[in-house]
């Protein structure tokens, strides 16, 4: 920012640069920029959802007359598969972060908050879609064949996590389906901390201005030194002579 009046002190100069000096984005480009950063994040959904499916177990199940039941009285197959997708959903939603945080930086802030939490929501959504749909028509087929003791496997499943419709109406993502979220949110959150990005942080005070010679105002930044006291006459010496009397 140049052009500034003779006299203007360099500290308020810096002031003024660190104020109004940041490169800021139309409305548009920053909603355009919001939906693309949603739908990139959301289509991320699909290879991390193959990824969960490779990863975690399947749980083996019998066919009975009454339909499938689980082979173990308590499989831990199902517990791994929510693990899985947690540590995965995390570790999807910190990388996310850290990506739109250094990739765009003329986005930081609120907008790309948002878009971190929303296109978290819909990766984990179309991931878990995605990776238990592996296998589950040969599932259903097996469900519906299979003869009464024929042992085969359950694909991949959440148990902790899925979408509950609040009133029978409005669908609401619950459990380890936010966690994409929550790890975008609180990796993206501690670096807008420890940032030193002006806009993320409070608006700094301008510095004090005092009159100065010529119409333009000066900064005083030294302290003002507190008047010296007044000093009386020493009182005089013994065996000093004494002024002469009238």
């Amino acid at each position: 920012m140049g052009g500034y009046p003779p006299g203007v002190p360099g500290a308020y100069r810096s002031w003024l640069e660190l104020r109004f000096d940041e490169p800021r984005l139309p409305l548009r480009r920053v909603v355009g920029l919001v939906g693309a950063v949603v739908a990139g994040l959301t289509l991320l959904g699909v290879p991390l959802g193959l990824l969960w499916a490779r990863l975690a177990p399947a749980t083996p199940v019998i066919k009975t007359a009454q339909g499938a039941i689980y082979a173990e009285p308590q499989p831990e197959q199902p517990i791994a598969a929510d693990g899985w997708f947690s540590l995965l959903a995390l570790g999807l939603g910190i990388l996310a972060a850290i990506g739109l945080w250094f990739l765009l930086r003329r986005l930081r802030g609120p907008a790309g908050l948002v878009a971190l939490t929303v296109g978290g929501i819909g990766a984990a959504l179309v991931a878990w879609q995605v990776g238990r749909r592996i296998g589950w028509s040969t599932y259903q087929r097996l469900l519906a064949e299979a003869p009464a003791g024929q042992a085969f496997e359950r694909p991949v499943d959440l148990r902790a996590g899925g979408v509950e419709r609040v009133l029978g109406v409005l669908p609401v993502p619950y459990g380890n389906v936010l966690l994409v979220a929550f790890g975008a949110a609180v990796t993206y959150t501690l670096l807008a901390g420890w940032s030193r990005w002006p806009s993320l942080h409070p608006e700094p005070e301008p510095p004090l201005w005092s009159g100065g010679p010529g119409g333009v105002d000066q900064v005083s930044w030294g302290s003002v030194a507190p008047p010296a006291p007044t000093t009386a006459p020493e009182p005089p010496g013994p065996g000093a002579a004494e002024p002469p009397r009238g």
